[in-house]
């Protein structure tokens, strides 16, 4: 009987024994494996305010070295990992080129409204022409009795000379050209010009057909006419429609949106 029970509490111990102890490592695990992914996201992000005080930190340090060059720049690379620092080359920002750009560009109209001015000098002391500035480069406005008969659109010899010598200007150039041709608001009814509208158009188109045989490049250039739709002065007066009958060349800047000033040679 003494052999049996304990035969009884040894089965009955073995009954309680816990057999999910594999859960606690298991748990310890888990935890373990959590902890990981914890602290590789936190070294994935970066704190963009550290880094800035970081690379001034650097930057000023490489300032204080002896025989640097002045100005240099280190820069903290955030598409690399959280400890990369990259220091960049030395390269003109795109802003100093652009500025560069409109220099040249400025200094290339100012040049041409200079041999304008020089090129029809007699015809602007005598009030015929004028060259001015615009919002998209130069006009240069060259009244109709200098090119055309009345009523006409065939230029005039010596409207060829002139008009010859502004295109040696424009020649080696690349800006886009306008040629606008605007009248008076007397009426014209002829068999060629049935309105003011054709008249424009045609004395417009005769001054870019010269252009073009004396070697600016067709593609820059565009005829256009407005009739009376633009006038200058009041076309109540004789002087006023004298105004209003001219051809205005326009050489435009590149850029619109950012217009070139270009200031007029007196």
């Amino acid at each position: 009987m003494a052999h049996y029970g304990r035969r009884r509490r040894r089965r009955e111990a073995d009954e309680q024994e816990n057999h999910e102890r594999w859960l606690v490592s298991y748990a310890d695990f888990i935890t373990l494996l959590f902890a990981f992914f914890v602290v590789m996201y936190a070294l994935s992000s970066i704190n963009e305010g550290k880094y800035r005080i970081m690379s001034d930190s650097i930057s000023s340090a490489f300032r204080s070295i002896p025989g640097s060059t002045s100005g240099a720049q280190v820069a903290i690379n955030t598409s690399l990992s959280p400890l990369s620092v990259a220091i960049p080359t030395k390269r003109l920002p795109p802003n100093v080129k652009t500025d560069a750009m409109q220099v040249a560009k400025r200094d290339r109209l100012r040049n041409m409204a200079k041999e304008l001015n020089q090129a029809l000098a007699p015809l602007v002391d005598e009030g015929k022409v004028t060259v001015t500035e615009g919002a998209l480069g130069i006009t240069v406005d060259i009244n109709a009795s200098v090119l055309f008969a009345p009523g006409d659109a065939r230029l005039d010899l010596g409207a060829v000379r002139a008009l010859s010598a502004v295109a040696q200007i424009l020649v080696p150039t690349d800006f886009p050209i306008i040629v606008e041709g605007h009248t008076d608001n007397t009426p014209i009814s002829t068999a060629q010009f049935p309105s003011n509208w054709e008249l424009s158009g045609m004395r417009a188109s005769s001054v870019v057909r010269l252009f073009i045989e004396t070697g600016v490049d067709g593609r820059r250039l565009t005829a256009t006419g407005y009739a009376d739709q633009r006038p200058l002065a009041d076309n109540a007066t004789v002087e006023g429609r004298q105004r209003n009958r001219r051809v205005a060349i326009t050489i435009e800047s590149r850029n619109p949106d950012n217009p070139v000033e270009v200031q007029i040679p007196e």
